[in-house]
């Protein structure tokens, strides 16, 4: 029984038998996975870079990882390879009312 909550385009591309060989979704995934770890790694790089032409080349380096991270999860999901839930209405509107009176703490608002 499909969850309702799941947000998936239908899969396509993918073998019924799975074999030992990475296929396509494999090779995404693996890829996608290494951006996230490269951009976590990156941002703390880029972060406590102390010359201004590293950070200007780490900074490039990070937002094209980014880029490259997102269009791997584009194509993932328009696929049927990658799989979202929606989260509760209720509790969504929860959230928002419980941070949205933290913005009155901050300095400048």
């Amino acid at each position: 029984m499909p969850n309702q909550n799941q947000i998936a385009n239908p899969q396509t591309g993918v073998p019924q038998v799975k074999g030992p060989q990475m296929n396509d979704r494999d090779f995404l995934n693996d890829g996608l996975a290494t951006c996230k770890y490269l951009t976590d790694s990156l941002n703390v790089a880029v972060r406590e870079a102390s010359h201004q032409q590293l950070y200007a080349d780490m900074l490039q380096i990070l937002t094209e990882t980014h880029q490259s991270a997102r269009e791997m999860y584009n194509l993932m999901f328009q696929k049927g390879w990658y799989k979202l839930e929606a989260e509760d209405q209720q509790k969504l509107q929860q959230a928002y009312q419980q941070y949205s009176g933290y913005s009155t703490q901050f300095p400048y608002h």
